[in-house]
């Protein structure tokens, strides 16, 4: 977890240091519609590695944003979901939905 003397001044690079590399969009992306497993996110993020998905999901739970709950079976049942504090992030996800979607209606050629 960020240690908060650590994090920038501005709150802008602040929420850009938590959630502004692709693939944690992506991630909070899809755990906005349900929880997920490892090898759910993986089939679904086309081109992540296996290691970028593990340092980003360990980010992001060291960070606040999301949960692992692990499930006592055999093989192990992990399962991720996005915390309270992930949720809170919905309307910064939701402005970018609509920007994008904005963005290709008027720039189509």
């Amino acid at each position: 977890m960020i240690r908060k003397k650590d994090l920038p001044i501005c709150p802008v690079a602040t929420t850009v240091q938590l959630i502004g590399s692709k693939w944690k969009l992506l991630i909070l992306r899809n755990l906005f519609v349900r929880p997920w497993r490892f090898n759910e996110l993986q089939k679904d993020l086309m081109g992540i590695s296996q290691k970028v998905l593990t340092e980003s999901l360990r980010s992001m739970e060291d960070d606040g944003l999301i949960t692992r709950t692990i499930y006592p079976e055999v093989p192990p049942k992990v399962v991720y979901a996005l915390s309270e504090l992930g949720q809170s992030m919905r309307p910064i996800i939701f402005a970018m939905e609509q920007w994008g979607n904005y963005y290709k209606e008027t720039q189509s050629h």
